[in-house]
């Protein structure tokens, strides 16, 4: 079993920043490919970021590529996802997910967080 549990969501202005931060405990992290993900309210569950093992690679949603970076520590057990230049498309609950699989998908995720609300005001 994986717990994970996200944290720096909030409220910003159009054009701010946040720091999405995922703790990870239970199975050992080095070992699980790491996703953010993001859903609309009456919409489906959608890809944002993912990043391989160690780090060495990561996949990112057309719609955030140049403006969002995901990262992880492994020493710390934790994965960020750095959201600059947001608008309000970007608005939506953020959940970390962890598998065994470098996708976009969320069906190739065995474990998720409760996820943390983003609010981007325009």
């Amino acid at each position: 079993q994986v717990q994970l549990v996200e944290s720096g969501g909030g409220l910003v202005q159009a054009g701010g920043s946040l720091r999405l931060s995922c703790a990870a405990s239970g199975r050992t992290f080095s070992n699980l490919v790491m996703g953010w993900f993001r859903q609309a309210p009456g919409e489906e569950r959608k890809f944002v970021a993912a990043i391989s093992y160690n780090g060495g690679n990561t996949y990112v949603a057309n719609s955030v590529k140049g403006r969002f970076t995901i990262s992880r520590d492994n020493a710390k057990i934790a994965v960020t996802l750095q959201m600059n230049s947001l608008n309000a498309e970007d608005t939506g609950v953020y959940y970390c997910a962890a598998g065994g699989i470098l996708h976009s998908t969320p069906a190739r995720y065995d474990y998720w967080g409760q996820g943390t609300q983003v609010t981007v005001s325009s």
